[in-house]
């Protein structure tokens, strides 16, 4: 690897040291499905997106609560000694992309055969602390 790109990878991995993130690859939900949950909880505090997840009766809360639990594990591990509650965590962006589709076929009337599209996605969850948010509203 040349030294232009060593440079300029490892100014990306001091900036990622900072944020804590969690990704779910393939998940097998809609994304359309998906989306609505993830819309209800962007911007949300972390202890306050948990309930709302808990107690949502989607299918795609009980993924995506279990991904924001990954994300705050992997943001204690970079934070050692630091509680969650005095940070302010919030979900600072969640992003919900398509992923590949499986494609079956069902039969239809009169010999003919209608595809199916079932539908993945990849779910990216960024968290940021009380700090980010005033640098945030400031702007």
């Amino acid at each position: 690897m040349g030294s232009r790109k060593r440079i300029s990878n490892e100014k990306i991995q001091e900036a990622n040291k900072s944020i804590a993130f969690a990704k779910l690859n393939n998940c097998p939900t809609s994304p359309r499905k998906m989306r609505l949950v993830a819309d209800i909880i962007r911007g949300v505090e972390v202890q306050k997106a948990l309930g709302i997840l808990k107690y949502s009766k989607q299918h795609a809360s009980d993924r995506l609560e279990k991904l924001l639990l990954s994300a705050i594990a992997n943001w204690q591990v970079k934070n050692e000694g630091a509680d969650v509650e005095e940070a302010g965590l919030f979900v600072k962006t969640i992003n919900v992309d398509s992923a590949r589709q499986l494609k079956r076929i069902r039969t239809a009337p009169q010999g003919r055969a209608h595809r199916i599209r079932k539908r993945s996605n990849h779910v990216t969850i960024v968290l940021g602390t009380k700090e980010d948010k005033v640098k945030v509203d400031n702007k």
